[in-house]
């Protein structure tokens, strides 16, 4: 049943894939939007597509127009942005399809018909379309990877880290991965650390949910799970600094405990990325 708030989701499609986002997956962005009951009103994502190289690379032209039909059949509207070639002076050529402002545009005339906006993009040229946005009366949320601006995580309502949602972003070596279960990978934060006793916690989302805002595992209402985590599992780079920064993101295995009922120790604890900028 919906709860009445009306959706509108935008994607910087390029933005996202060239920081950390690469291969994300819609229909699990998708799920992740209407986690609350919500009206999913709008579904926007911004791609670049190249005709000059389609041309010559017939294999680049099938999986591009391939993967946008899939992303089609999940209910998205694409907005394609046709690379565009620049020539320096000294002959150097750069390419270009920037959907900034078809996005912002787009966000600004539909916002009369939304209660809140799902931005997804990390660049901080989306500033005054958020604040615009919240005086408009929407709420705005943001989904981001890596080098996601500070200043838009600060404005906006909500951050999210896409490395965080479950099967948002695959495990490129585990293809069969069944995040939250024992034996699968997924990623997660450090909430406690015990530098003296060698060990700590770390918190893993488990589920898509509304109650994404209960963050204490010990609450029966939260989503999240604490895994306990010995020092030996760690990787050689990630040391107490990183561990105690909840801008680090850490990949690592679940496993069964011995000692704790239905609970989970870590395995395998590496660094996956750290929010920047």
């Amino acid at each position: 049943m919906s709860c009445g708030v009306r959706v509108g989701v935008f994607v910087d499609a390029e933005n996202v894939r060239y920081n950390g986002g690469y291969q994300m997956r819609y229909d699990v962005l998708r799920r992740f939007a209407a986690r609350t009951g919500g009206e999913l009103l709008r579904l926007n994502t911004y791609m670049a597509f190249d005709s000059e190289r389609a041309r010559e690379d017939h294999e680049y032209a099938k999986k591009a127009r391939a993967y946008q039909q899939m992303v089609r059949d999940f209910g998205w509207k694409i907005t394609v942005k046709h690379v565009r070639r620049y020539t320096d002076e000294n002959g150097n050529v750069t390419t270009k399809a920037n959907a900034d402002l078809d996005m912002a545009v787009d966000a600004m005339l539909q916002a009369n018909t939304l209660d809140q906006v799902l931005l997804v993009t990390g660049d901080g040229d989306f500033l005054q379309v958020v604040n615009a946005l919240q005086n408009h009366g929407c709420r705005v949320e943001l989904i981001g990877f890596k080098n996601v601006s500070r200043q838009l995580q600060q404005a906006v309502d909500t951050f999210y880290s896409g490395y965080l949602i479950p099967e948002l972003l695959p495990i490129a070596y585990e293809p069969r991965n069944d995040w939250g279960k024992a034996g699968s990978c997924v990623r997660g934060v450090c909430s406690k650390w015990f530098t003296d006793k060698g060990y700590g916690f770390l918190r893993v989302l488990e589920r898509i949910s509304p109650n994404l805002w209960i963050t204490d595992p010990r609450d029966e209402g939260s989503p999240y799970m604490s895994v306990f985590c010995h020092a030996n599992e760690l990787a050689e780079d990630v040391n107490e600094d990183l561990l105690m920064n909840r801008e680090t993101i850490l990949e690592f295995y679940l496993n069964e405990s011995e000692q704790k009922d239905n609970g989970f120790t870590a395995s395998n604890v590496r660094l996956a990325t750290t929010l920047n900028r």
